[in-house]
């Protein structure tokens, strides 16, 4: 078994980065646990993850891994613990962990975080946030709020090779956290693969629930 790569040295000591093996399970199975995860910047952006949604691959209509691997989705099928980066609508960028086995193709999108530092470098770069929860309340304001576009693309969230990593603080995951389905999509609408922090205020707008 491989050993799990040391924290980088910008963290603080009781931020533990989540190992591989965290993430090389079913996206359904990573989601909810990530729940309450920090995402972390090397400049001292720092999030609560509160709201996810799993992309499961050749079983999932509405992955973008569906049909086989492209240029643009690669990341998704390389290895566990890996940022995938994608631009929708034209002008957001969604982030992604990667999950499973190489070659599977799946993952889980991070759709909304609670800031608890580095809130003035978020401002910064998102203006149009008049309130502290809608600096990271949607996959593409949460990338925004960390920088996050293309170039970050295949970062490495276990040895945060590009300054960027998911750890944990000690939170566990919710006990009963809000399953239901995905928003934004056209295809499987009913897979209850989207979960959040009940009655969390930096959740995204909310869809219609089971």
């Amino acid at each position: 078994m491989r050993q799990q790569t040391a924290a980088p040295d910008w963290l603080p000591a009781h931020w533990t980065p989540l190992p591989r093996a965290f993430y090389r399970r079913h996206p359904t199975a990573v989601a909810p646990e990530l729940l309450n995860k920090l995402i972390v910047r090397d400049d001292g952006r720092a999030a609560r993850i509160v709201e996810v949604e799993a992309y499961a691959g050749s079983e999932d209509p509405a992955a973008h891994s569906y049909r086989g691997q492209t240029a643009r989705n690669a990341t998704m099928f390389g290895e566990a613990g890996h940022l995938y980066v994608y631009f929708t609508y034209g002008m957001h960028w969604g982030s992604n962990a990667v999950c499973g086995e190489v070659g599977e193709g799946v993952g889980v999108l991070l759709r909304a975080a609670e800031p608890v530092a580095g809130l003035g470098a978020m401002q910064a770069v998102r203006p149009a946030a008049k309130r502290e929860r809608d600096l990271a309340s949607g996959p593409g304001k949460l990338s925004q709020a960390f920088g996050i576009t293309r170039d970050l693309d295949g970062a490495d969230l276990v040895s945060a090779d590009r300054g960027i990593v998911i750890v944990s603080d000690g939170m566990p995951p919710p006990e009963a956290p809000v399953a239901g389905p995905r928003i934004g999509i056209s295809r499987a609408v009913d897979f209850p693969w989207r979960w959040h922090v009940a009655d969390h205020p930096h959740v995204s707008a909310g869809p219609r629930r089971r």
